[in-house]
C-alpha cells in the first residue's frame, strides 16, 4: 500500500472502529450461500485416474486384437495360392506329372556336375531361365482373369523344360558313348 493510505488509516482508526456491521448480516450471507449452492451445486473437477489393472487390460486387449489381425493376414497370404484342380483337374494332373518328370531329370543332370561342371553350368543356366518364367506364370495365375489360359502356359513351360532336359541328357549320353568308343579304340590299338 502507499504510504499516504497507511498514514490515513492509522490516523483515522477510531472512526473506522465505531462502525460495526449488524449482527444478523453474517447469518444472511450464510443463508444466501446455502441457497446459491442448492441452485448451482458446486462443480468439482475430478482428476481422472486409471488403475494399473485397467491399463494392463487395455494393453492386453490391443495386443490380442493386433495378434488376431496379423493371424488373419498370414492366413490370407497362405490361401493366396490357387488350387490348380479347381481350374481344370486334367491340367492339374499334367502339371504334377511334368513336375515329377522334371525333378527326376534334374537329378540325373546333377550327376553330370560331378564329372563336367562346366557343361552342367551351361545346361542349368537355361533351366533357371525357364524356371523363373514358370514362377512368374504361377504368380500371374492368382490374379489372372483367364486362369485356364495361364495354366496352359505353365504346362507348356513344363513340357518345354522336359524336352530341353531330354535333349541335354541325350547330349550327355552321346558324349559319354563317344568317350567309351574312343577309349575302346585306344585299347584296341
Amino acid at each position: 500500500m502507499s504510504k499516504r493510505l497507511e498514514d490515513f488509516i492509522s490516523n483515522n482508526r477510531e472512526e473506522f472502529d465505531d462502525l460495526e456491521p449488524r449482527a444478523d448480516i453474517w447469518n444472511n450471507i450464510a443463508k444466501e450461500l446455502d441457497a446459491w449452492e442448492e441452485v448451482q451445486p458446486l462443480k468439482k473437477r475430478e482428476a481422472k485416474t486409471f488403475s494399473l489393472a485397467f491399463v494392463l487390460k487395455v494393453a492386453a486387449s490391443v495386443i490380442v486384437v493386433m495378434g488376431l489381425g496379423f493371424g488373419l493376414y498370414l492366413k490370407s497370404q497362405k490361401t493366396a495360392g490357387v488350387d490348380l484342380a479347381d481350374i481344370n483337374p486334367t491340367y492339374a494332373k499334367q502339371q504334377v506329372h511334368y513336375a515329377s518328370v522334371i525333378e527326376g531329370q534334374r537329378t540325373r543332370l546333377k550327376l553330370v556336375a560331378k564329372f563336367d561342371p562346366q557343361l552342367y553350368k551351361e545346361f542349368n543356366a537355361e533351366l533357371i531361365k525357364m524356371d523363373a518364367n514358370y514362377k512368374k506364370l504361377n504368380i500371374d495365375l492368382a490374379t489372372s482373369p483367364n486362369q485356364e489360359r495361364v495354366l496352359r502356359a505353365m504346362i507348356r513351360n513344363l513340357q518345354i523344360q522336359t524336352e530341353v532336359l531330354n535333349q541335354q541328357l541325350s547330349v550327355i549320353e552321346q558324349f559319354n558313348q563317344s568317350k567309351k568308343d574312343h577309349q575302346n579304340e585306344n585299347k584296341d590299338i
